[in-house]
């Protein structure tokens, strides 16, 4: 017998929803008619590690919900996040060798976990399957990667099935395909490897995301410039150096790159990344500053959102679960964004680049 979610349905009354949030009645019921996708949750992580339940509701954990504890099925649900893409990350220290089966073990456990509430959760790989999923009253899951050298032996990543939608080219360690942007990855940007450029090419053959957070500035360039023009690129979880200077954030020739392509940019919740200060004291206006920096330099047909929640990131204090998503729609109505506007940066913006890529 499939498992039961318990969760409340916002929609019954929005009014006390918006008093509960201390914003407008207008960005409540804006955000619950919305398509609402979430570029990258990294909940699996913990499951993996200690057996996390995605299944089960959860409170602060250990840390007051820094760290891990911000997300679980229940509260996907009931913020009404209609999709999202559910990330495998690399362990960077295993070897080449073993990577691809571990992997594959991993993809077939959390395809499980997603498969286990048939009613409340639907597997999708392209857009008209996540309609269909939206249309049913479910929860749209994707499954991504995060670190591309889980599947950087020999012919690995030609084994990919459609399951897979995006890839991070690289994590926070250098690799066989190409530099981080992490200062773990040493000083000398070497870019992409052949390894890498040719990685490049097989995941658009294969009409998979080539997902740029995480790489080097030189690294960036080089997959734009191998990288199939007719094709979206994608940035699923990052901040921007226009409005703060960071190793992991972009800058306005990067944001354009990207808008080049028809692809879209997800602003994720790492405080630290954000804004300057204590990352336990960081405000969620500085989510709605990167959201409207992108818009401002390349529109709002190219921001999303990547929360990058339950992957060890301390997010702004009134935000820390999806239950306070609806705050950022009303940060970005009260800067002067309209409702199609935001449409497009809760959802509409990646399923367009989806379909762009896999038709």
């Amino acid at each position: 017998m499939a498992a039961a979610l318990e969760y409340i349905d916002h929609r019954q009354d929005p009014a006390a929803r918006a008093k509960a949030l201390g914003i407008s009645r207008e960005a409540v019921e804006l955000y619950l008619a919305s398509d609402v996708i979430d570029l990258h949750l990294d909940t699996f992580i913990w499951n993996r590690i200690f057996g996390y339940d995605l299944l089960k509701r959860h409170g602060g954990g250990l840390f007051r919900h820094r760290f891990y504890s911000q997300v679980d099925l229940p509260r996907i649900r009931e913020a009404r996040i209609t999709g999202g893409i559910w990330v495998i990350t690399t362990n960077p220290l295993r070897r080449m060798a073993n990577r691809p089966k571990v992997f594959m073990e991993n993809l077939e456990r959390l395809t499980e976990i997603l498969s286990s509430v048939p009613d409340e959760v639907q597997l999708v790989r392209t857009a008209a399957q996540y309609e269909a999923a939206a249309a049913a009253g479910k929860h749209a899951a994707f499954i991504g990667i995060q670190g591309g050298n889980a599947v950087d032996a020999p012919g690995a990543v030609e084994q990919l099935d459609d399951r897979i939608v995006r890839v991070t080219i690289v994590h926070l360690s250098k690799s066989s395909l190409g530099q981080t942007s992490s200062p773990l990855g040493g000083k000398k940007d070497i870019g992409l490897t052949d390894a890498g450029r040719a990685y490049v090419e097989a995941l658009d053959a294969k009409r998979i995301f080539v997902d740029l957070a995480h790489i080097s500035k030189k690294g960036f360039f080089d997959a734009v410039e191998v990288h199939d023009k007719s094709l979206p690129l994608i940035v699923t979880h990052t901040g921007v150096s226009g409005v703060h200077q960071h190793w992991r954030n972009l800058d306005d020739n990067q944001l354009r790159a990207i808008a080049d392509t028809g692809g879209t940019i997800g602003v994720m919740y790492e405080s630290g990344f954000l804004g300057p200060g204590a990352r336990s004291k960081a405000p969620i206006e500085w989510v709605a500053d990167h959201v409207m920096h992108i818009v401002k330099t390349v529109g709002e047909d190219h921001a999303s959102l990547g929360s990058d929640w339950d992957g060890a990131i301390v997010p702004p204090r009134a935000l820390t679960t999806p239950l306070e998503l609806p705050r950022v729609v009303d940060l970005l109505l009260k800067r002067g964004l309209s409702p199609d506007g935001i449409r497009k940066i809760l959802a509409r913006n990646f399923l367009r680049a989806l379909r762009d890529l896999r038709g």
